[in-house]
C-alpha cells in the first residue's frame, strides 16, 4: 500500500537563512519545479522521488523546548555517502551536532529553525 516517502516538510521563519544552511552547508540544490504558492519556500531533491520542502509559515510550536539530542525529537533521517565530508562541512560552518547513541556512524544536528536532522552513513 505505502510505496515510500515523497517529501519531508520543515517550517522556516527566514528563507534566506535556511537556504544558506541547506544549500551552503549541506550542498543541496533547489528544485526549480516548485509551483507558485501563497507562501515562500524551497524544494530540494534528496534522492529519486524524494524531497525536503521548506515553508515560510508561522511555527505553531515556537518557543517549545527541544531536547539537546535530535534523536529524541521528531526528525528526518537522511542517507549520506561521505560521512567525513558532512562532518567537515558542519564543523566549518560551526553547526553543533551529536553522534548517534547506538554507536553507528550517524549524527544529528538542527537547522536554523531547530528542525532535527539525522544523517546516516551508507556504504556503496
Amino acid at each position: 500500500m505505502i510505496a515510500g516517502i515523497q517529501h519531508a516538510t520543515f517550517l522556516t521563519s527566514d528563507l534566506v537563512r535556511s537556504r544558506a544552511f541547506y544549500e551552503g552547508v549541506l550542498g543541496l540544490h533547489p528544485n526549480p519545479g516548485r509551483p507558485q504558492m501563497s507562501f515562500e519556500g524551497a524544494w530540494y531533491d534528496v534522492g529519486p522521488g524524494q524531497q525536503i520542502h521548506l515553508m515560510v509559515l508561522p511555527d505553531p510550536e515556537a518557543g517549545l523546548q527541544r531536547p539537546p539530542h535530535g534523536g529524541r525529537d521528531r526528525h528526518v533521517a537522511l542517507a549520506v555517502n561521505d560521512f567525513t565530508q558532512l562532518k567537515n562541512r558542519l564543523d566549518a560552518a560551526g553547526i553543533a551536532y551529536t553522534s548517534s547513541q547506538s554507536g553507528r556512524r550517524a549524527l544529528f544536528c538542527r537547522d536554523p529553525d531547530q528542525n532535527a536532522l539525522e544523517f546516516n552513513e551508507v556504504v556503496a
